[in-house]
């Protein structure tokens, strides 16, 4: 029988994660933030995600994208199936699937000539290289010149503790027997066993101990298709730079905002002697040794345009923001890799309560005067800190907001419903920003008791009751399962409450709604609105 799987795990689905990287805004922000001169900012362009899973991020990319023609790609005949079912259901047209393989996929039919971003998320590490190489051709013919790619994988140095952690888990797994699950449990459990017998190894390398023991916890899908696919190689960024390069691809920088500060990132001392290193790829390398990096996510383009100094600052001005998470006014602790950022309250505050207004963009905010006497640099780097530490995100202009926020509703609307039957959507799609928000299943289910006419938090409670009791579904508090009508009721209840208070006047500003009316539509407020600044 032939192996159309190329060693990749088949037997267990993957997750429906939404992988906030791929968001075509954040790309595009991470590459002008480095200095890149993109043209994601035109008419409309197209995205390809290469080895795409149960396809639940393009879908919801496609809902707040409607203006990018998307295509999305995987071997699994159940997850393109089921990113085709729930397209179907959001009534998406710039979304198309395609059951290939990476070898195939460049003779699929209806991809375009060329495509402005290619994305692989989770997929470089955990193929053969065989498949790189075909992945590589593809980009090489079909991706624009100046266009992006995004990658991820794992990385060295600091995966090479865990390396002899993983290959005792996918032998023991290889030479069991039964279903994949079981197989899993019975390495895992092995593992555990030398270290509670006093292996060396573990004792030694307590980064492994730790992932070990965080496996506890994570999903038998994840920790399949994570840790048990027969090629898992981790990368030095050279050797990954080297392949990509075959593409004719240089690495533009990091979709995490932080990672391409230096200044956040690395001591004195440290700066030093990565300015002493002058070629690009090797100083990569050498910060991920300082980093001890064991995952990245980079940004590669295929001919970099670089901007002239006034024209980067142009780029940043005409950049709107959107409030990511609810600011109350009060002092905020940044972190970033364990670390605190310093960041002062008085310098982000005036940011912040800004943009608690609605989007706006950098030209606005110093219109505004919010930044006081700040310079620019300083201003650059507080607007870096305070996306990558995910209290503000770019987002889209107002241009085509009515499009994006009808597309988002159809799609929100589809998951909403899904929530009535399990929690295994749990992102929301916004037309402000063009991403994801994420969203528990009690809260897509008081959204769809709040468009269904229920106005009050009782009455989403009480709704939300109604779909779970039939179920046998109860809740949990303080590590006790509800049992009573009452309790449940009472804790649904509090929970709508609070959600009402913090979540929804957030949601509403980033457009997260499922009533399809002018009034909805007139709460999601443009950048700049009512402010009278000139954009």
């Amino acid at each position: 029988m032939t192996d159309w799987t190329s060693g990749y795990v088949a037997g267990i689905d993957y997750t429906h994660d939404f992988h906030s990287q791929l968001t075509p805004a954040l790309l595009g922000f991470g590459a002008m933030s480095q200095g890149h001169r993109h043209a994601l900012d035109g008419g409309r362009i197209s995205y390809c995600e290469l080895g795409c899973g149960q396809g639940f991020s393009a879908n919801l990319l496609a809902a707040a994208n409607p203006h990018i023609d998307f295509h999305a790609m995987d071997f699994s005949p159940s997850h393109i199936a089921g990113a085709r079912e729930l397209a179907q259901e959001a009534a998406l047209e710039n979304v198309h699937f395609h059951e290939r393989c990476f070898a195939g996929f460049d003779a699929a039919p209806g991809l375009p000539q060329v495509f402005d971003i290619i994305a692989l998320h989770g997929v470089f590490s955990w193929v053969s290289e065989e498949n790189r190489q075909h992945i590589t051709r593809f980009i090489a013919k079909r991706l624009k010149p100046g266009g992006l790619v995004y990658v991820s994988y794992n990385a060295m140095p600091g995966w090479a503790a865990a390396m002899p952690l993983r290959r005792l888990l996918a032998a023991r797994a290889e030479k069991g027997s039964g279903a994949l699950t079981d197989r899993i449990g019975e390495a895992t459990a092995l593992a555990r066993q030398l270290g509670a017998a006093g292996a060396a190894y573990f004792a030694r390398n307590p980064a492994a101990a730790k992932r070990l023991e965080q496996m506890k916890s994570m999903p038998a899908n994840y920790l399949a298709h994570e840790y048990f696919n027969k090629d898992w190689p981790p990368f030095y960024f050279e050797d990954l730079a080297g392949e990509l390069a075959g593409a004719k691809l240089i690495f533009a920088g990091s979709v995490h905002p932080l990672d391409n500060l230096d200044c956040i990132r690395f001591t004195p001392e440290q700066q030093a002697l990565l300015d002493s290193e002058g070629d690009p790829d090797r100083r990569e390398g050498l910060r991920d040794l300082l980093l001890n990096e064991h995952f990245r996510t980079d940004i590669f383009v295929k001919g970099k345009l670089a901007h002239t100094p006034r024209g980067g600052i142009g780029a940043w001005f005409a950049t709107p923001f959107a409030l990511s998470r609810p600011y109350s006014g009060g002092v905020l602790k940044l972190q970033h890799r364990g670390k605190e950022v310093p960041l002062e309250q008085d310098h982000y505050a005036p940011v912040l309560k800004a943009l608690a207004k609605g989007p706006a963009t950098v030209r606005s905010l110093l219109d505004q005067g919010v930044f006081g006497a700040m310079d620019w640099g300083s201003i650059s780097r507080m607007l870096t800190v305070l996306a990558g530490t995910g209290c503000i995100t770019p987002c889209l202009p107002q241009e085509g907001l009515a499009q994006r926020a009808a597309a988002c509703r159809a799609f929100n609307l589809a998951v909403c419903k899904r929530a009535e039957d399990s929690g295994t959507l749990r992102f929301l799609a916004s037309p402000v920003t063009g991403g994801g928000v994420e969203a528990d299943r009690f809260e897509q289910l008081f959204l769809l008791a709040r468009s269904e006419g229920h106005e009050t938090p009782a009455d989403w409670a009480a709704l939300a009751w109604r779909i779970l009791a039939p179920q046998g579904q109860r809740l949990q508090h303080d590590g006790r399962v509800l049992e009573t009508e009452e309790e449940n009721l009472a804790l649904l209840g509090a929970r709508a409450g609070n959600f009402a208070a913090r979540r929804l006047p957030l949601f509403l500003k980033l457009g997260l709604t499922l009533e399809d009316t002018r009034q909805d539509q007139a709460q999601i407020p443009a950048p700049d609105q009512a402010r009278g600044a000139a954009a």
